[in-house]
């Protein structure tokens, strides 16, 4: 709201296409970006996500996403390196978050940050792809999600003990696991191969090799 106010008394108009001004368009960005949780301003999903039951998370982490990315392709910062440095910090962040957690909705948490990094660091040169990664992103996580709810698993010690109660989905969740870690064959490796070469086609390949590094993790 401070953004729009702010961009109407600069420019005259209310209209988000044509933000011309850097400061409306850089405070519109960020305040976009604490609402998906891009890192840093990030620290409030994971304790949100960690508080909240499996199916309000679920919508937290997909449906809750769709708003805020729709207005950022509609703004065309005025710095193309904002939303550069909101992507890869997302991804390391994300990467290095869900290292020591045992709580299920937190590695999710981190998992969606990173995910998120991704699509922001293609946003400005291919909007198509960025749609891509968020689809498949919200296929695999509303998949994840679905799991965890039918076998009433919340940290990874109950993981380990749900083989006995539904051996099948047990088996599955591995591979949706592997899949939202961008492993190929599987399905969620085809967006980041897409981004990579998109990113450096843009002659951005030290980002590109940073993201992917930051991926492994």
């Amino acid at each position: 709201l401070f953004a729009s106010i702010s961009n109407a008394w600069l420019s005259g108009q209310w209209d988000i296409h044509q933000m011309s001004h850097p400061l409306p368009t850089t405070l519109i960005t960020l305040a976009l970006a604490l609402k998906i949780g891009l890192a840093p301003l990030h620290t409030w999903m994971p304790e949100v996500l960690q508080g909240l039951d499996l199916t309000t998370g679920l919508i937290l982490s997909t449906w809750q996403k769709l708003a805020p990315f729709c207005l950022l392709l509609q703004v065309q910062p005025a710095n193309a390196t904002l939303l550069l440095v909101l992507g890869i910090t997302s991804t390391l962040v994300g990467g290095w978050g869900g290292l020591n957690q045992t709580q299920l909705r937190k590695i999710l948490a981190y998992s969606s940050i990173a995910h998120l990094g991704w699509m922001i660091l293609v946003l400005q040169f291919s909007p198509s792809l960025t749609f891509l990664a968020l689809l498949v992103y919200f296929i695999m996580t509303f998949s994840l999600f679905i799991s965890f709810k039918i076998s009433n698993a919340t940290n990874i010690n109950t993981l380990a003990t749900s083989w006995a109660k539904a051996p099948a989905l047990t088996s599955i969740i591995p591979l949706i696991l592997l899949s939202l870690g961008g492993l190929p064959p599987l399905t969620g490796f085809l967006p980041k191969w897409l981004i990579l070469q998109e990113l450096t086609k843009q002659d951005l390949a030290p980002l590109a090799t940073v993201a992917a590094l930051s991926a492994l993790l």
